[in-house]
């Protein structure tokens, strides 16, 4: 999924593609398709292979760094930017 532009609900609707995945995809049958590499995960894993314990990884051929890249945007953190930003904007 993906969307750009100013939205009028501000951080209301700031876009997180982990619950996005989780709640459309739940069973991971789009990342399976186009994500080979994390096709083994169980399903509660395979959105954020970074969060599955090692075992699980490890049973599934991931090896996170190597076989999979590690997170390069920190969620929580990129949205509170956001958040200050439109805050920033709303009351220039």
């Amino acid at each position: 999924m993906a969307g750009s532009g100013a939205d009028a609900a501000r951080y209301f609707r700031i876009f997180n593609p982990l619950l996005q995945g989780a709640k459309l995809d739940p069973d991971g049958a789009y990342v399976r398709r186009f994500v080979p590499e994390l096709a083994a995960l169980p399903a509660p894993d395979i959105h954020a292979p970074w969060q599955a314990p090692e075992l699980v990884l490890v049973q599934a051929g991931v090896a996170l760094g190597r076989t999979y890249p590690q997170p390069i945007v920190d969620h929580a953190k990129a949205r509170a930017r956001a958040v200050a930003a439109f805050d920033a904007i709303h009351r220039s």
